[in-house]
């Protein structure tokens, strides 16, 4: 038996074991589970990571996939935070060195029984020759072997093969499923309670501003936003959120953060932008009711750039002053004339002519039309009207 297509394991001798309360589990007339808590702490002395390769003729190796260290981080991180929890199992496969010693007969009808699971370990050994290997949670053990705790148990189903090809037809499986939907993530956001990772927590307070925004009454995005639960909406909700993340990051919305706790006036904000986007819904009415295929307004790229001409207005009108829908009105009017959203063509401040729904959600284009309608706005607040330029169409 080889492990991964390495050499043969040799034989060595066991310096100690580890015996761990276990339940076994049947699980059809084949299967044989066994489910048990560890520290997390101790699991590099049992199990390792087989991770996928290549070897020198191709032919590939292992099964588990490449360590993601962002990811990584970003568990350690959770962990040593209060009140961590990690409630998925992890996966292990065990070769058959490891046994299991029943405490009792399994029941007439029961699925399990309890007992004590007995894994050898020598801190000698190299990984190669570790009885365990793990099918599914490599992040995470990484995240606990690296994490400033003394200890953290974890939760651990497995079972017993020395048969590689059923270990990876275990990770296949454990792994088909789809991760949650982002837009199910930041829908779930607001109601959460509890430490978070680090990215998932940045986005908590922009995800409550965007459920609000799409659910207050006097929001003239009110079900427009569309999320899981309201997929006939035509405006995407991470448009949304990177709308409101820029704001709060360095620009509106950011008078009214309060830094140390991740939230601030939410009243305050949800008025002005609702205000903003209340005018944007008047000087373009006809744009802003049309789906993103027939406007660019409704667009990401509308969406975020417009974004950024609200945080120029109110630092142009009245930094850290409540600015009203009429105030807006009248400076979104002052750029009517420069925006294309549902015909004609852009003529952009790096000088080309874009036909109008010829602008994507991409970093690029974002970036151009953010220019354009900076740089006319601007313009325009200090009543010097850009000259006009030869309309080229694509």
């Amino acid at each position: 038996m080889t492990r991964n297509g390495d050499r043969p394991r040799k034989a060595k001798r066991t310096a100690d074991e580890i015996r761990i309360p276990a339940l076994e589990v049947q699980q059809g007339p084949n299967r044989t589970l066994y489910t048990f808590a560890i520290d997390g702490k101790q699991l590099p002395r049992v199990a390792t990571v087989s991770r996928v390769r290549r070897n020198d003729d191709a032919v590939l190796q292992g099964y588990q996939r490449p360590a993601a260290l962002s990811h990584i981080n970003a568990i350690r991180r959770y962990i040593e935070s209060p009140d961590a929890m990690l409630p998925n199992a992890l996966v292990i496969a065990f070769d058959k060195r490891v046994t299991f010693e029943s405490a009792e007969e399994r029941a007439a009808g029961a699925y399990s029984r309890a007992g004590t699971l007995i894994i050898p370990v020598d801190d000698t050994w190299d990984d190669s020759d570790k009885p365990g290997w793990i099918v599914d949670g490599q992040q995470r053990s990484t995240a606990i072997r690296d994490a400033e705790v003394e200890q953290f148990p974890v939760c651990v189903s497995a079972f017993i093969t020395d048969d590689e090809s059923q270990q990876r037809s275990q990770f296949i499986l454990v792994n088909n499923t789809k991760p949650l939907p982002k837009g199910l993530i930041h829908e779930l956001l607001p109601t959460s309670a509890g430490s978070l990772p680090p990215q998932l927590q940045a986005r908590r307070y922009p995800a409550l501003l965007l459920e609000r925004l799409n659910h207050d009454a006097d929001s003239p995005m009110r079900h427009r936003i569309q999320t899981p639960t309201m997929p006939e909406g035509v405006i995407k909700d991470n448009s949304v959120l990177r709308m409101l993340e820029s704001s709060l990051t360095d620009g509106a919305l950011y008078q009214f953060r309060d830094a140390q706790s991740g939230g601030g006036r939410t009243e305050a904000m949800l008025i002005m932008v609702k205000n903003f986007w209340t005018a944007v819904s008047t000087v373009f009415a006809d744009a802003w009711a049309l789906p993103p295929r027939k406007s660019r307004l409704t667009h990401g790229v509308g969406i975020i750039s417009l974004s950024f001409v609200m945080d120029a207005i109110v630092g142009t009108v009245a930094v850290g002053e409540e600015i009203g829908l009429d105030e807006f009105i009248t400076e979104l009017s002052k750029i009517d004339e420069v925006c294309h959203w549902t015909s004609g063509a852009w003529e952009l401040a790096d000088g080309t002519t874009r036909k109008w729904n010829d602008l994507q959600n991409t970093s690029k284009d974002i970036q151009l039309l953010t220019n354009h309608l900076l740089g006319e706005y601007r313009a325009r607040a200090r009543g010097k009207k850009r000259g006009p330029r030869q309309l080229r169409l694509a």
